[in-house]
């Protein structure tokens, strides 16, 4: 084995550690301060890696994964060649802080704007069970489920892979106009460790989210009027009804608790309509675009070329929907961030996780909009 430094002492600890689970070619201290080790490929590289990680989080090191003949590394220099390059890199402090009050404030302010938006949407509805203000507080407790399961799922996840993560934060909208919220995002304080774990991250939330989404949107169903078409052409006439797309699950929905009848048509109860912000979003966070949660999958999954390229096809496919501002908000935004790349770049995804991404992209099609000209 090789070794050599000209810019510092050698932490003997950090090669000692590498070497109790790799086969070291040669390894130095480069002018960044990282510690550069060529390395042989072994079957169980990846749960190796993850040791690693764990074990170098306690000396305040992080590692990275490269191929040696990677062009793309964050840190190529003198990295050609065959093998593999294992970079032990010193950890830098997050820049971003966030005050532990902002979670809890935004959270309830989220609350009342969706308990507005619920006693607005409540009012003057015929043929609702309950009243205004009991309907309300169905419709907060359900788009709040919804929103709330789909980021518990990605902090159970991250928890669960060992990945540092904030509370999410809940993003009030307008109520009364088109949905009451914008969602809610959660900041990893640690990089992904591998693609299986970039995958499970991103996966977690919309699946959780959209388990409790068909339930709410059986009992939003179930609550929603029925009136004759005649009747309900009349009121878009009159901007008293706003047609909304439904997606195939919600049309189950409907078929499935005999709302689906000839002649009539259904106005969504406040809780349908929670269902169907929920199955938006599910479809909107499973898009394999940028930053959002099929992004990540994607990445994963396919790789980073491979997720710019869907970027753009899903920009299309908003376009398509009639979903102009998220279509340029994505392009906007792609340009602008970073890739979210994982320390263990070159260990495949597992066989389980690539069929999962076929039945995500299949969730997403059931969860998408139709689109009014079909």
């Amino acid at each position: 084995m090789e070794y050599s430094s000209s810019h510092g002492p050698i932490d003997d600890r950090i090669p000692l550690l590498v070497s109790r689970l790799f086969d070291i070619r040669s390894y130095y201290l480069r002018d960044d301060k990282a510690y550069e080790f060529h390395i042989e490929r072994k079957d169980t590289l990846k749960y190796d890696f993850v040791k690693l990680v764990n074990e170098l989080d306690g000396y305040g090191y992080h590692a990275l994964l490269n191929r040696a003949e990677s062009s793309d590394s964050v840190y190529d220099e003198g990295s050609r060649g065959d093998g593999l390059i294992l970079l032990v890199v010193p950890k830098v402090q997050p820049t971003r802080r966030f005050k532990p009050w902002m979670p809890i404030v935004l959270f309830i302010a989220t609350v009342a704007v969706v308990l507005y938006d619920g006693l607005l949407r409540s009012n003057g509805l015929a043929g609702l069970v309950y009243g205004p203000w009991q309907m309300a507080v169905l419709y907060t407790l359900s788009l709040m489920g919804i929103l709330g399961i789909h980021e518990l799922g990605h902090m159970l996840a991250s928890k669960a892979h060992r990945i540092k993560a904030t509370w999410p934060f809940f993003i009030p909208g307008i109520p009364g106009f088109f949905v009451p919220t914008f969602g809610a995002v959660i900041f990893s304080r640690a990089p992904m460790t591998n693609r299986d774990v970039l995958f499970d991250i991103g996966v977690s939330g919309p699946i959780a989210g959209l388990i409790v989404t068909i339930v709410v949107s059986f009992y939003g169903a179930m609550l929603s009027p029925l009136i004759d078409e005649a009747q309900a052409r009349a009121m878009m006439a009159n901007a008293q009804l706003i047609p909304l797309q439904p997606s195939l699950l919600m049309e189950l929905a409907f078929e499935l608790t005999g709302k689906a009848v000839p002649g009539y048509v259904p106005v969504l109860s406040p809780v349908a309509f929670a269902a169907w912000i929920g199955f938006l979003i599910t479809f909107l966070n499973l898009l394999p675009a940028w930053q959002l949660d099929g992004g990540h999958i994607a990445r994963a999954t396919l790789g980073y070329k491979w997720q710019r390229r869907l970027t753009f096809v899903s920009v299309v496919i908003l376009a398509a929907l009639g979903y102009i501002f998220m279509a340029m908000l994505i392009m906007f935004m792609s340009a602008r961030t970073q890739d979210v790349r994982p320390l263990d770049d070159v260990s495949p995804l597992s066989k389980g996780r690539r069929i999962l991404f076929v039945i995500v992209i299949i969730l997403a099609v059931l969860c998408a909009p139709i689109p009014s000209w079909i």
